[in-house]
């Protein structure tokens, strides 16, 4: 380890933190699974046209998100957000939050970066004891949302971008990445210790 360098370890969430995608369980917890599997059915075209490659990740899941959450309360998705946290607490890989502690105990700096809405990671991150979550932000209007997103979708090197634009000075730290799936492969080629599906 090169002395004077802060340590920052990034973290995706979905299939590396928790057991599985968020996107999905998110919405079955908000709208429960009838209302879920509804909507699916209706955007079956979407997701299929996204399996087949002709409807990019970011697109299909702006689809997705506006489909269930356009013209909600921000107060009231961030509600849900909350009373999710412990829904995370289900889903946690024991052995992710252990590396997540240990990286605490040797105070280097621990955020997660992931490609689901921020929103729902932060106030898990929170208590956990985590302090900076990099995710994929929403548009809210008139403190409902829109059903847009206000940032890229934070997949593959938007990760990279993300975490560069939070820290240019890539010189000046040693970068551990953790992740599960080719939407990490940037971050992990970005690293100076990277581990793939270690958990």
């Amino acid at each position: 380890m090169e002395k004077g360098k802060k340590v920052i370890a990034a973290f995706d969430f979905d299939g590396t933190i928790t057991t599985r995608d968020t996107l999905f369980d998110f919405i079955r917890f908000y709208k429960g699974m009838p209302r879920m599997l509804a909507g699916l059915f209706l955007l079956a075209p979407v997701l299929v046209g996204f399996k087949l490659g002709f409807i990019r990740n970011s697109r299909a899941k702006e689809i997705l998100f506006t489909h269930f959450f356009k013209g909600e309360k921000a107060e009231r998705f961030d509600e849900v957000c909350a009373a999710y946290s412990a829904r995370i607490d289900e889903i946690v890989r024991p052995k992710a939050l252990e590396r997540i502690a240990s990286h605490l105990e040797d105070n280097d700096t621990v955020i997660i970066v992931s490609a689901s809405i921020d929103r729902w990671i932060i106030p898990w991150a929170k208590k956990t004891g985590l302090k900076e979550v990099i995710g994929t932000q929403i548009e809210v209007t008139n403190e409902k949302i829109t059903g847009r997103f206000r940032s890229e979708n934070c997949y593959g090197q938007e990760k990279v971008n993300r975490l560069s634009t939070a820290y240019p000075d890539r010189n000046s730290y040693i970068l551990y990445a953790y992740g599960d799936s080719s939407g990490d492969k940037e971050l992990l080629a970005f690293a100076d210790y990277p581990h793939y599906q270690v958990f």
